[in-house]
């Protein structure tokens, strides 16, 4: 009976090969001046599905083709595709389909069409490997579609210095799109950097973000997503997470987002999420949050931040533990007098307790928030008294009797010694 079924299996295998080879194997179509195909557009519209369309090295100036079949469009000696300011290069409308290996520029400002150097429209399994993109309006577009891969693209936009948002699209945008993963690409000089909204079940990995006038990573509404091994840098703010819930932030770094209105992280409505083992470097605010609850915020380093965290509030319900603040000018400040959050185990280079027993916890609790935040927090332009004489008696003053700085924020059990997070973090592969 066993054998029975063995030869069943081998038959119904074969003919699953016979029947789907000739969909998965098929013709090479080449494009190149001596080629029978001169142009990528003759050549698309002739091939059949599951064909390839090779594209030699060279410049050409085309836009607006489309892809309505399963096709892989690959580049050879890196051939470059000039939009010429007419719209958008490719627009995908078929599943299954690949483009890979191509220089693409010269995307035109759409503010009514939102053109991209590739969008894709309501299609799965779409793979956009590898590719070149300069002076796009939208680099890579992917709306309602679904299973999709984004990897080792290069888009660069343009000097955001003087320019207005409206100005600019986003470097990777994607709307209402599930199960996506983007890893390894370098966006710059765009709106965002990478943008998803309605997006969920997504992995966000191996990115280096940077120099976009808004965020570097933006998304909202989009729930269950991992974003890990990312670089984001001096954009203008670092991430902004919104209206979200069930996300993991692990392993990123967020640095010289530097700016009146910069963070490195933004967190506006957001629960049940875990941060872990991030590195908030030299942010205007390194972890800005408001009505976000029930978080997770662990094993991160906050190093010469403004403010390493601003908790509003309108927080409750986080945690953070064994978390490194050194060489901020706040460690932490809030708008209200009283916080449901919980503070255990961090080190605070602040810290000036001691530890008798000798188990490496301070014996003493220490409370984060300086009188001087609290000020700062509702008087904003007395920032400018800082490290001034009047200050630090104010702060002298509050320790011996504390009266307005929150109460219950208050780490029961500081560490002693800055904690080694390094040997539990991957190095990114990311090229800094």
């Amino acid at each position: 009976m066993k054998d029975l079924n063995k030869h069943i299996v081998f038959i119904l295998a074969t003919l699953v090969l016979v029947l789907v080879g000739p969909l998965t194997y098929g013709n090479t179509l080449k494009v190149c001046k001596s080629c029978s195909y001169t142009s990528v557009k003759q050549a698309v519209k002739q091939a059949k599905p599951g064909d390839t369309v090779l594209i030699e090295g060279g410049v050409r100036q085309e836009s607006g083709i489309e892809i309505n079949k399963p096709l892989t469009i690959l580049g050879r000696n890196n051939p470059v595709i000039d939009g010429n300011y007419k719209g958008q290069i490719f627009t995908v409308t078929s599943d299954n389909v690949t483009v890979e290996g191509l220089t693409l520029k010269n995307i035109a400002t759409s503010y009514t069409r939102d053109d991209a150097a590739i969008r894709v429209i309501e299609r799965s399994n779409v793979r956009i490997l590898n590719n070149t993109i300069l002076n796009a309006y939208f680099g890579i577009y992917l709306q309602n579609s679904d299973n999709c891969v984004i990897k080792g693209n290069v888009v660069t936009g343009k000097d955001v210095t003087g320019l207005n948002e409206s100005s600019l699209g986003n470097a990777i945008h994607l709307w209402y799109c599930d199960n996506a993963v983007i890893s390894n690409n370098k966006v710059q000089g765009h709106r965002d950097g990478i943008y998803l909204e309605f997006v969920k079940d997504s992995e966000v990995k191996d990115n280096l973000s940077q120099n976009n006038l808004r965020y570097g990573l933006h998304f909202m509404f989009s729930d269950r997503n991992v974003y890990t091994h990312n670089i984001f840098r001096k954009n203008g703010a670092g991430v902004a997470v919104m209206y979200t819930r069930d996300i993991r932030m692990e392993l990123n770094t967020f640095e010289g987002n530097w700016g009146a209105a910069a963070y490195g992280l933004l967190l506006k409505e957001i629960t049940n999420s875990v941060i872990y083992n991030n590195t908030f470097r030299r942010n205007t605010t390194g972890i800005y949050m408001e009505s976000s609850s029930r978080l997770d915020i662990q094993r991160n380093d906050f190093d010469r931040n403004g403010w390493a965290i601003r908790l509003l509030s309108s927080c409750m319900d986080d945690t953070f533990k064994l978390n490194n603040f050194t060489g901020n000018s706040f460690d932490i400040s809030t708008n209200g007098n009283s916080t449901l959050n919980k503070f255990e185990n961090n080190y605070w280079d602040k810290y000036s307790g001691y530890d008798l027993d000798k188990d490496k916890v301070g014996d003493v609790p220490y409370r984060p928030v300086s009188l001087y935040a609290m000020l700062v927090e509702k008087v904003p332009p007395s920032v400018m008294f800082m490290r001034s004489f009047m200050v630090d008696l104010m702060d002298s003053i509050e320790k011996v009797l504390p009266s307005f700085i929150p109460e219950n924020l208050v780490d029961e059990q500081p560490m002693m010694r800055k904690i080694d997070h390094d040997k539990d973090r991957k190095i990114t592969q990311i090229v800094r």
